[in-house]
């Protein structure tokens, strides 16, 4: 472990032992040398803590957290530019590919439901703008163009054009431009301590399980959509090219437990690489022998560096011709982007930093909101769709930087103790995210574009499918699915006052919620899932602790943005009371 002191002293050794390890030798959870980023109202708050929101400490006083977030990020901006090996490189290769595939899929749906105004191009801009920005400001969250914009998106098109004959562009232009002071107001007045700082892994959890869920959903709509436009000869060999590719992936990415097969540099290049090799393998096969006389479906793309309107000559939009009445009316919409986006970028940097990654350095919420507000202008004055947080990708980028650890404290630093236990770790770094952008970014060339219009959609069916996995085999809710089918004898020894059964029916009851929240999203009422993800924090903090037991609880869930457990506060203020 390296010690703790200012950031400029390390010295870090070459290759993939190039993590920063900031540690705090007075504290027992990973420790910080950057400012603590406290939520005003949090049990470690102090007992006179102002009245007055707006004063000084007060969970409104303006800038607060941003001033803690901008004192921690030019604290560690020169360190995380001071990692760089294989792994890092290979993470932001299969995150290249995790985010602009499924980016096409989603600009092939826009192009449709917004009358062309948007497309493959404006998409993959979009994606390669916001990727790099936040890259150079706040790395490990990786953004995109997501799916429930896409639905708000068409929704706004379709009153554009049909009952405010409006033009689209102008009107979605201050739509975000209202959503970019928006998010800057969050920001500006802390908004992160009086809304996230009670979320629990109950809800982030089940946020994590759904997009898995969506995933596998995704590539049976690709299949489905491949068996209504191609012949049943391509259809079947859609499927096992969806499943070839995503079992390839699979099984490349075991390629560490291959032992004594092959180097151990080939085993660790094929199990980092495994991703991108699996999808340039089956982007090759349907062109050897017969299968290339099959009629494919493959992504479409653009041949030209210009919008896809043909209207558009510019990626720019005059913006204040829109009349002075529908600018203030485009507030509303902008008031709907704005809690879509925040909650949902949000959620998706708190899961890229959980606990189980390792995580180390601050987060920086408030500084994440505000950049995200400034881009979002950017993307309306450009024209092209905004990027927020995306889900899996942020946490399958975090899950691909992770690497272990000897931790030696397990022994209590007793001298004659050697007991060690591997603890996680993630390269908190810029170069992934800053990298696979930059690779989207050259994708909006033509002559890549072209390269992209190669690739069969069973290609991206078997990719979702991977990412599904991905995502699912790191979320606690799998390994207590499979405690669910384990038989009572077998199972093992718990604490006192926790009950399997206790356990077993709040796993149900997590995978019961996520059915509901994944068949909301197959509605109208797409755009608001978001919401439903909120309000399980207060059910989860009011109602569960009458159906569980505070010891269940505490076994199974705990605060996902600080230390501690939701338990600990009713305990704390239980022995308060009987002190008084």
């Amino acid at each position: 472990m390296l010690p703790t002191g200012d950031i400029s002293d390390l010295n870090l050794p070459p290759g993939e032992a190039g993590g920063v390890e900031l540690v705090s030798p007075a504290q027992t959870s990973p420790g910080r040398i950057f400012e603590d980023y406290q939520p005003a109202g949090a049990e470690t708050q102090p007992n006179n803590s102002p009245k007055n929101h707006f004063a000084k400490g007060g969970r409104l006083e303006p800038l607060r957290l941003l001033k803690v977030d901008l004192r921690n990020l030019r604290t560690r901006y020169a360190s995380d530019w001071m990692v760089l090996n294989q792994q890092v490189f290979a993470s932001a290769v299969y995150i290249f590919f995790t985010n602009i595939l499924p980016g096409i899929t989603f600009a092939s749906d826009l192009y449709v439901l917004t009358g062309k105004s948007w497309g493959t191009i404006e998409v993959v801009f979009s994606t390669g703008l916001c990727g790099v920005a936040f890259a150079l400001a706040q790395p490990l969250c990786i953004l995109g163009v997501t799916g429930p914009f896409s639905v708000i998106a068409e929704n706004i098109y379709q009153l554009c054009n049909e009952h405010f004959r409006v033009n689209f562009l102008s009107f979605m232009a201050w739509s975000l431009i209202h959503a970019g002071w928006m998010h800057l107001l969050l920001a500006i007045f802390n908004a992160h301590d009086w809304t996230m700082q009670y979320v629990t892994h109950f809800s982030a959890d089940i946020f994590s399980l759904l997009n898995s869920v969506i995933y596998f959903h995704k590539a049976a709509l690709e299949l489905k959509r491949t068996h209504s436009n191609a012949s049943l000869a391509t259809f079947l060999y859609a499927v096992i090219g969806a499943f070839g590719t995503c079992m390839l992936a699979i099984l490349l990415s075991t390629a560490n437990s291959w032992q004594p097969l092959f180097h151990r540099y080939i085993r660790l290049g094929l199990s980092e690489y495994a991703a991108a090799i699996s999808i340039i393998i089956w982007i090759g096969i349907p062109r050897i022998g017969e299968l290339a006389l099959l009629d494919h479906e493959r992504l479409e793309i653009q041949s030209s560096f210009r919008p896809t309107s043909p209207d558009r000559n510019a990626f720019f939009v005059e913006f204040w011709k829109l009349p002075i009445a529908w600018i203030f009316l485009s507030i509303i919409p902008g008031a709907i982007i704005t809690v879509l986006f925040y909650f949902d970028h949000e959620i998706s940097s708190i899961i890229c930093t959980v606990r189980r990654y390792g995580t180390r350095k601050p987060g920086g919420f408030a500084w994440d909101i505000a950049l995200l507000g400034l881009t979002t202008m950017i993307c309306g004055i450009l024209g092209i769709p905004p990027a927020n947080g995306l889900l899996p990708q942020a946490p399958l980028h975090s899950e691909s930087l992770m690497y272990y650890v000897e931790d030696n404290t397990a022994g209590m630093g007793l001298p004659d103790d050697d007991t060690q236990t591997k603890v996680a770790r993630t390269y908190e770094q810029r170069y992934s995210p800053f990298l696979q952008a930059a690779f989207i970014m050259l994708f909006v060339s033509p002559p890549f574009q072209k390269v992209l219009g190669l690739t069969p959609t069973s290609v991206l069916a078997g990719l979702f499918m991977f990412m599904g996995y991905q995502s699912l085999r790191v979320n606690p809710i799998l390994e207590r699915i499979g405690n669910l089918l384990t038989p009572p004898r077998e199972l093992p020894g718990l604490p006192d006052k926790v009950t399997w059964v206790g356990i077993h029916t709040y796993t149900f009851t997590q995978i019961v919620l996520t059915g509901i929240v994944f068949g909301v999203t197959l509605t109208v009422a797409a755009p608001a899932f978001p919401l439903i993800i909120i309000a399980l924090i207060p059910i989860r903090l009011a109602l569960m602790n009458k159906v569980w037991t505070r010891e269940t609880l505490r076994t199974v869930d705990g605060w996902a943005c600080r230390a501690g457990k939701p338990e600990d506060l009713e305990e704390t203020h239980s022995i308060a009371t009987r002190e008084k």
